[in-house]
Order: C-alpha cells, then structure tokens, then sequence
C-alpha cells in the first residue's frame, strides 16, 4: 500500500515522515522525487496474539509511505515530472499548517488551514480535469467513425467524463459523487487524484488540545473518503527516536497524546483504504494481513499463499479476543468458540484463521 504525503511549502511533511519511520530514513539525494520509507503499522492485537503463541516473529502491516516536493502555489496542478509516480499512490495524506512560529514563515506569509486545503484541492482538481478533457476528444474523435448503434459504451463513457467535469468544476472532488463499484471499475485505469482516499493532517503546536481541534475541523472538512487527523508533528518528530520508556515520559512533559501520531495515522490510513485485518497465529510466525471488506474467505486466503486460496477447503475461524480469552487454539476448540467457515464466508476485521487446503 502506497501513501503519498503531499503539501505546500512549511506544512511539516518532512518532519511527519521522520515521526512515522522513527528517525530511520533511507538517503534521500534528489529533492525533485519524493523521500521514501517503508512504515510498520502498529498492531496492539497483533502484539497480544504473538505473546500469546510465543511467537519467534510476528509480521506487522507495512505501509510504503512517499514524501513528495513541496506544491506551489498557483501553478495549476502537481509537477508534471511527479504526476506518474502520484497517482499510483493509493492514499493521499495532506499535511497543513495549522500553527504559527515566526521562524517557520508560511509561502502566503499567513496560517490559513482551510485555504491551503481548498487550494490543495484545486491543484489536484486541475491534474484530474486535463486528463478527462484528453479522454473526451478521444471518445468524441473515436464516435465519429462508429455507426450511431454502436456508440452505446462510448456515450455512456462520455456521460460520465463530463458529470466528474461538471463536478470538478464546481469545485467538488471525484470521491465526492458516491461513483459505483461499476463505475470505479471503469475508471481504474485513469488514477484521479481526487478519487482517492484523503486525510488531512493539521499540524499543530505541541500542547494544543487535539481533540477539540480535530472535532471543529472534522465539522468543516470531513467527507466520503475523507478524513481529518490534528498531529504536533515537531514534538511527535523529536520523540519519535527515542526507546519507549523515555518516549512515554517526554510525551507527558510536551503535552503529546498518549497515542503516537504514527500509529493513530497508520491506522486512519488503513480505514480510509477500506481495509480489514485477519490474522494468522503460529508459533514461527504471528502475522497480520489486510484485505477488503467483505472478502470472501479463500480470497482473503490468496494473500497467504496463491496455492492457498487454490486448494481452499475450509477455514478455523476465531476472533482475536476469544482467542485470547481460550488462552490457546485447543483450548477454543474445546469451548467452541472456534468455528469451521467454508468459501462463501467473508473475512471480518479481527479473525483469526488457520486454513485447510489441498493442492
């Protein structure tokens, strides 16, 4: 999974990057490409599953998280030179400025976090509205040469380029018009930025209450596929490196929410993605999956193993907490709280599964 940090100059993404890889970055040299780690997200289930099965290792999500160069202002759309490398992102996360410190000047030389939002979503809405003009000359070009009975495809294809046209235009993002599954499919190949998932990412001054700031900024910008987080990315930044007791203790003294800004927007991110986690507990290897909701059970086993989901014959099934409850995999067998689900069943957020197969 792909998360693309994007903003404008003085919002703080680079530093947000360093708080979520905890200082480990790998050499950056180039800062027309985006900076790149890969992030683990933080699991507490996971964690209590691996204990419980004395697991030698225990396989955390991973996220690849992707800092991009800062936008400017006014130039209508992401450099073009980034443009590929953006839209294959599944994830964006825009990182505002939401404090102010003489020494860390805004480009527009004020902090306005519901500007910098709507401008952000100009920039985007500019980059989506040249690929959808592009794609309606060619309907347009290709339906002159087909007789009027075969347009059928074509038309509908057109109707929908100008309705996502109409709403860009009025200033309203792709992942807004509640698009179906049908439509979405169809428009897989095309990569809107605007279409994607979006957390915003108010940075803030450490000491600052989150929580109210987060709820008034969530009444304002909060929408489908939308989402909004309130980070003090310099203090979570400087205490992201440190070994967790001293971290627990810096975070009370810096005023820092008790839950890191890595995990809560680790887990936002996978939210937003429409994902699930199911688990598989043994004692070699304790490891967290994701799926999307709703994933029927010998798919979701393809994550595994392709030979998996092939030879599929049924899954054990637990949730994460009665498994904790039994104390073990036999001990939930004899409860019967372990279940035996076939093919049709679709994967919850939280199960355990052992899967039973043959190839």
């Amino acid at each position: 999974m792909d998360v693309a940090l994007i903003g404008f100059a003085s919002s703080g993404k680079t530093s947000l990057l360093q708080a979520l890889a905890a200082g480990h970055l790998p050499a950056h040299n180039n800062p027309n490409e985006p900076a790149m780690a890969v992030v683990k997200v933080p699991d507490e289930r996971l964690d209590k599953l691996a204990t419980l099965v004395s697991a030698k290792k225990t396989t955390y999500l991973e996220l690849k998280i992707l800092d991009f160069p800062s936008f400017s202002l006014g130039k209508k759309g992401p450099p073009p030179q980034l443009l590929g490398t953006l839209s294959t992102a599944d994830l964006l996360v825009h990182v505002v400025q939401a404090f102010e410190d003489a020494s860390v000047p805004h480009p527009l030389e004020s902090v306005d976090p519901g500007r910098d939002i709507v401008a952000m979503d100009l920039e985007l809405a500019f980059a989506d509205l040249a690929v959808i003009e592009r794609r309606m000359e060619r309907l347009t070009a290709e339906m002159r040469s087909m007789a009027a009975g075969a347009r059928g495809a074509h038309e509908r294809e057109m109707a929908l380029m100008q309705r996502m046209k109409d709403a860009l235009e009025n200033e309203k993002p792709l992942r807004s018009l509640g698009l179906t599954a049908e439509e979405k499919l169809l428009l897989s190949g095309f990569n809107f930025l605007t279409l994607k998932p979006l957390l915003i990412v108010l940075n803030i001054a450490e000491g600052e209450d989150v929580g109210k700031i987060e709820g008034q900024a969530r009444s304002k910008y909060a929408a489908p596929e939308t989402s909004v987080i309130a980070v003090p990315v310099k203090g979570e930044a400087d205490v992201a490196e440190l070994p967790e007791d001293e971290a627990a203790e810096f975070r009370r003294e810096l005023g820092l929410p008790e839950m890191a800004a890595a995990e809560r927007l680790l887990q936002e991110s996978v939210s937003l993605l429409g994902l699930i986690t199911f688990y598989t507990a043994g004692p070699q290897d304790t490891h967290a999956w994701s799926v999307a909701a709703n994933t029927p059970a010998p798919k979701a086993a393809g994550r595994i193993h392709t030979d998996i989901e092939r030879g599929f014959i049924r899954a054990e099934v637990i949730g994460w907490q009665e498994l904790l409850d039994a104390g073990s995999h036999a001990e939930a067998k004899k409860r019967g709280t372990m279940r035996v689900e076939g093919k049709t069943y679709e994967i919850a957020d939280g199960d355990v599964i052992n899967v039973l197969f043959n190839v």
